[in-house]
């Protein structure tokens, strides 16, 4: 029953996190940055090696908190910040279907590391999306030693909380805001 319930708020904070981030408060913009400095604190304290990567990236997106939840159809959604040359630039948003076996919700964190100005701008032009054959690598200690740019990019996600249990497809598709 403890588990249900638990389910039932990250499948609330999932729905939840599906109102954009374009045209929300300064106080919520805000508390997404914030959020967004914590995340790669974490990241970086998980896998001390992705210090190197968030340095040396053209750019990269953190979505501090990406809920997720699903019964057959389901959906992702969170709110990020964008950077360029270690510089925040904007605010994102990401969102996803996805159809097949699932059952369950969970919440975690996701970034995006960008390898050149050409990959950068494809997301800033919002024309970036995710097939289902891409594939994010879930951090832990030394995860990112052999990983390597596919496409110009790299992701690498992390458990927040949750539980799903999952063998669908779908997409993730993001939305760029300039500062």
């Amino acid at each position: 029953m403890k588990k249900l319930k638990s389910i039932w708020v990250i499948v609330a904070v999932c729905v939840l996190s599906f109102a954009p981030v374009f045209g929300q408060s300064e106080a919520k913009k805000n508390k997404i940055i914030a959020d967004s400095k914590t995340a790669k604190e974490e990241f970086i304290k998980t896998d001390g090696l992705l210090k190197k990567l968030f340095e040396d990236a053209f750019g990269y997106v953190i979505f501090p908190n990406v809920g997720k939840a699903g019964l057959g159809i389901g959906g992702a959604a969170g709110n990020g910040v964008v950077y360029e040359r270690g510089q925040m630039i904007g605010m994102a948003k990401l969102s996803q279907v996805s159809i097949g076996f699932q059952a369950g919700g969970q919440a975690y964190r996701e970034v995006i590391f960008f390898e050149s100005n050409k990959d950068m701008e494809r997301f800033k032009n919002s024309q970036f999306e995710f097939s289902a054959q891409a594939s994010a690598v879930a951090v832990t200690a030394g995860a990112s030693t052999n990983v390597k740019y596919a496409d110009g990019v790299m992701v690498f996600t992390m458990q927040k909380g949750g539980l799903m249990y999952e063998a669908s497809i779908g997409g993730q598709k993001f939305k760029f805001n300039k500062l």
